[in-house]
């Protein structure tokens, strides 16, 4: 019944847009890298991003301007990002980004993290943040316990319309007043795993009266009753959060793309509510990029197959981390990056890496003090091996899907 429901509405929705002037624009083939928002700290730092990738051969960049209710641009509805202690730096980090891509004839997209609404073991020190502005709008367990902080992220409810319509509204914002070339949604999923729930806890989320009440009036059924039906629900309610977003961005900004970070594997992007193939086949996302993060050749290949079999209405952009090689020699551990990037171009034409500061100094080292020796030659030997072969896979010239 509820997936009955909600199809019905969705393709009301696709019918709706489907009349829409103009059309979602991605670069082909892609060659994209994700940005952090620990990569910059100062408007230099932009800068130097931007030269950087341009000089390497990417075509996208995906750069991170929300991270947890925080802001790293001049949001109407929230605060600016803690890593400027919650205060105007001086500059609009994403007003520049947009503008040093364009220079540089690279496209932007605007990369936001969905749920996350804060981290860390201490409260937020801004009285405006998320976290004590709406308290109601957090995840509370079935003991009526609040998501405990940890060194992991506590989250928004999606579960709850005021939510999904807060999120929108944030998101309208930035396509409105920033031209950009996409949204590039993180974290469209419930963060669930530890510490965010403990390991052994039992702790089930979210569990609050109102979310309770709003599943019995769609199912007539307590959460205890059919943990699968439960479970699709939730799955439905961040499906419907995603529908919602790509309904705004056609009307707010017609020819930008919206692009999803999804888990490459569905059944474990399941137990966090993320149904990416179901966007795929509604249509509610111009493109996904796969967090196939292995160290295997071979299994990043075997995990590419489900998302092209049968062939996607949208592009998949298969993503690959340095970050999983730790333990390698970096010549071993770059080599295999390079294999993944082919396999990912043999199969898909696109790829985005992850991240930034594997390749690049960043402002994130300076910050915590990590620019060692070892780590600066690691980046240079990755360097040495990549950036002809990046350089090489430069296209001609620019397409539009």
């Amino acid at each position: 019944m509820i997936r009955g429901f909600l199809s019905l509405w969705l393709c009301a929705s696709v019918v709706v847009l489907a009349g829409c002037a103009g059309g979602p624009r991605l670069t082909q083939p892609v060659r994209a890298i994700w940005v952090t928002r620990f990569d910059y700290k100062t408007a230099v730092d932009v800068t130097q991003i931007m030269e950087n990738c341009a000089d390497a051969g990417f075509n996208a960049v995906v750069f991170q301007v929300r991270g947890n209710g925080t802001a790293f641009y001049r949001s109407r509805h929230e605060p600016w990002a803690e890593q400027f202690e919650f205060r105007d730096p001086g500059f609009d980090p994403l007003e520049l980004a947009v503008r040093e891509t364009r220079a540089r004839g690279l496209e932007l997209h605007a990369w936001v993290n969905v749920m996350p609404a804060w981290r860390g073991t201490t409260p937020p020190a801004h009285p405006d943040q998320l976290y004590h502005k709406h308290p109601e709008w957090f995840w509370y367990d079935q003991h009526g316990g609040r998501q405990a902080l940890s060194s992991f992220y506590v989250s928004l409810n999606p579960c709850l319309p005021e939510v999904r319509d807060y999120l929108v509204e944030v998101f309208r914002d930035l396509v409105a007043r920033y031209e950009v070339d996409g949204l590039h949604m993180d974290y469209i999923r419930f963060p669930n795993e530890p510490p965010a729930t403990p390991r052994g806890s039992g702790l089930d989320f979210p569990r609050d009266a109102r979310t309770l009440a709003l599943y019995h009036e769609a199912t007539g059924q307590h959460p205890d009753d059919d943990r699968g039906a439960w479970d699709r629900w939730r799955t439905e309610c961040v499906t419907r959060l995603v529908a919602d977003i790509h309904r705004m961005i056609r009307r707010t900004r017609p020819r930008a793309a919206l692009t999803a970070a999804v888990g490459s594997v569905r059944a474990n992007a399941l137990t966090h509510f993320q149904d990416a193939r179901r966007w795929i086949d509604d249509g509610l996302v111009d493109a996904v990029f796969l967090m196939n993060y292995t160290d295997s050749p071979d299994t990043f290949a075997e995990r590419l197959t489900p998302w092209l079999d049968p062939p996607p209405r949208v592009p998949v952009i298969p993503g690959m981390w340095f970050g999983r090689h730790e333990g390698k020699p970096v010549e071993e551990a770059t080599a295999a990056v390079r294999r993944q990037i082919e396999v990912a171009r043999e199969r898909t034409g696109s790829f985005c890496v992850f991240a930034y500061s594997s390749l690049f100094e960043s402002a994130d080292d300076r910050e915590l003090s990590r620019r060692t020796l070892e780590e600066l030659r690691i980046r240079a030997v990755r360097r040495e091996f990549l950036l002809p072969f990046l350089r090489s896979l430069a296209a001609p010239r620019r397409g539009v899907l």
